[in-house]
């Protein structure tokens, strides 16, 4: 090339630069030029003719100057794209934008306010330059939008209309701006569903929702606040976003729901009211919230049913149950704590879930339960009162936990008929028995060791003896026996401890009575001195020489 057209590239370069109108200017803009700077990574929709949108912006001229901006009114722009309610280059150049995405646009007069312009505000011919980020998009003809997050693997039921149901959520505009959250509140929202309580879109999209399951739901304004707003945390013609957890929900037309988990082959009895239940159980929340457990203190919970002593669904969800059964009962809170809950634990219109385990059931009127296991045949001689028998025993609650048991021993268990040395359920069931049968005994607690217990037996606890009838002494045993009436009055009174064991000892001797059968005679001369010393003197009278048996006594049971 030769230098001289070198030097006059040159110039035209710099004069095209520096604007010169007769040296290549390109001219005014035909069309908007824009600059998407920044796009979200999640895009659902894009901007389309017809759609109504709410949008921020800075709108300057070349130089910077501001001519007008949202933020200094603080409000949002919201207008629908594509009708001619916006000049032409904004209607083009908000064209396919995301939600939250941010856009420079150049609008060229003709596209902008013309050769006109605005008076005071916009000079004719000015190109204008706005900053604009998208904060919501909607269209007349958009529905619900619906998004399953997460749902439990069981479902059993889902919401329907007047349904009252207890959620959480956190609320958000569409751009992500938070206006509302129950989180904050520390406390679930609760309403009815279909009763008018909630925005549409809310009534709506609370439909078909299980307990626990989570959804995200869009709402478009007219299925929200609308034109109105609500406050100044809702801008007008806002379509909202609510990522909610369903808590639980009831019917007020609910009654309890029961599931037999696991039932006992056989079930011979079934508790109804009247009956006095000890059971064991886990409660929880529908979200699977424990707020209380009878595990967790290692006692059962013991109480009459059908009598109002507990709430009214736990009264209706044990009837019926067999012992050793697990069931689960789902509780509707007007037959729990209703609105106003209990304590901070079990929250108000809460519906609460059970998992029982029956460990036993009585009533107060229930006799002793004998079944014969084997009897020997020839079976003349049976137990009586006043009896001296030995027996084996296995002691167990009727959930199969050993109490006791003579095998752990070297020698079966030894007591008279009748004495008040067992627990009257154990006396009764050992009478009428034949040395070498066996029997199951089912023994309720008035007959057993009653409300407090004893050492090793809970408090009302239903006892199952499996016995066994070694030997049996037929005889009057209260010490001794006396085949006639005794001479008191050849008695020396009064008689020290010595004296009587010498006088007890005579009288066996004679053939005047006889010792309770016992490995320690003595003991049980001992024990007789002190029974026979009413006055507790140390001596005994011919008027304190007398046989228990003739006079009134409180029965007290002894453990086992």
């Amino acid at each position: 090339m030769a230098p001289g057209s070198s030097i006059l590239t040159l110039l035209l370069l710099l004069l095209g630069v520096l604007g010169t109108p007769a040296l290549g200017n390109p001219g005014p803009l035909e069309d908007v030029v824009i600059d998407r700077y920044y796009i979200p990574k999640i895009c659902l929709r894009e901007v389309q003719m017809g759609d109504f949108i709410r949008y921020h912006y800075n709108g300057t001229f070349k130089d910077g100057k501001k001519f007008d901006s949202s933020y200094d009114r603080g409000a949002t722009v919201a207008g629908v794209v594509g009708v001619g309610r916006l000049i032409t280059g904004m209607d083009r150049g908000l064209q396919g934008m995301c939600v939250n995405e941010r856009r420079h646009l150049i609008v060229p007069p003709h596209l902008g306010y013309g050769s006109i312009g605005v008076a005071g505000l916009i000079p004719p011919d000015a190109t204008l330059y706005f900053d604009v980020v998208l904060l919501d998009i909607w269209n007349k003809n958009d529905q619900l939008q619906i998004t399953t997050l997460s749902k439990p693997e069981r479902c059993n039921r889902t919401v329907e209309n007047s349904d009252f149901v207890r959620y959480h959520y956190n609320g958000t505009l569409l751009d992500g701006t938070p206006f509302d959250s129950s989180y904050s509140k520390d406390s679930t929202y609760d309403t009815y569903v279909g009763t008018g309580w909630l925005i549409k879109g809310m009534d709506q999209g609370l439909l078909g929702m299980c307990a626990g399951e989570k959804r995200s739901i869009i709402i478009p304004p007219f299925l929200a606040y609308g034109e109105k707003g609500y406050g100044t945390v809702i801008p007008p013609q806002a379509s909202l976003v609510f990522s909610v957890l369903l808590v639980d929900f009831h019917n007020p037309k609910d009654g309890i729901f029961v599931e037999r988990l696991e039932v006992p082959a056989p079930c011979k009895r079934r508790a109804a009211s009247g009956d006095f239940v000890r059971y064991h159980y886990n409660g929880t929340l529908m979200d699977g919230t424990l707020f209380d457990s009878s595990y967790s203190r290692n006692h059962t919970y013991d109480t009459y049913i059908g009598k109002g002593y507990i709430i009214p669904g736990m009264d209706q969800g044990l009837q019926g149950v067999c012992v050793g059964e697990r069931r689960r009962v789902v509780i509707p809170p007007h037959l729990a704590y209703g609105e106003n809950g209990a304590g901070n634990k079990i929250p108000g219109s809460a519906v609460l879930i059970f998992d029982v385990h029956v460990i036993d059931f009585h009533n107060p009127e229930d006799p002793v339960e004998i079944e014969t296991v084997y009897q020997p045949e020839g079976c003349n001689v049976t137990t009586r009162d006043r009896d001296f028998v030995r027996y084996h025993y296995n002691c167990s609650l009727l959930d199969g936990t050993k109490l006791f048991s003579s095998h752990d021993y070297e020698k079966p268990q030894e007591v008279t008929l009748g004495t008040n040395k067992v627990i009257e359920g154990l006396n009764s069931g050992l009478l009428n028995m034949c040395p070498g049968e066996r029997r199951v005994l089912i023994i309720p607690p008035h007959l057993g060791h009653g409300e407090s217990g004893a050492r090793g037996v809970p408090g009302s606890a239903v006892l199952r003896f499996e016995v066994e009838l070694v030997s049996m002494e037929e005889g009057d045993w209260l010490g001794f026996e006396v085949p006639s009436n005794p001479s008191h009055d050849s008695v020396i009174s009064p008689l020290s401890p010595l004296q009587f064991s010498t006088f007890i000892k005579t009288q066996v001797a004679e053939g005047k009575g006889r010792l309770m059968p016992s490995s320690d005679p003595e003991k049980i001369i001992a024990d007789m001195f002190t029974n026979q010393d009413r006055n507790q003197d140390g001596k005994i009278t011919s008027e304190e020489l007398k046989l228990k048996t003739d006079e009134d006594q409180e029965k007290v049971h002894e453990e086992l």
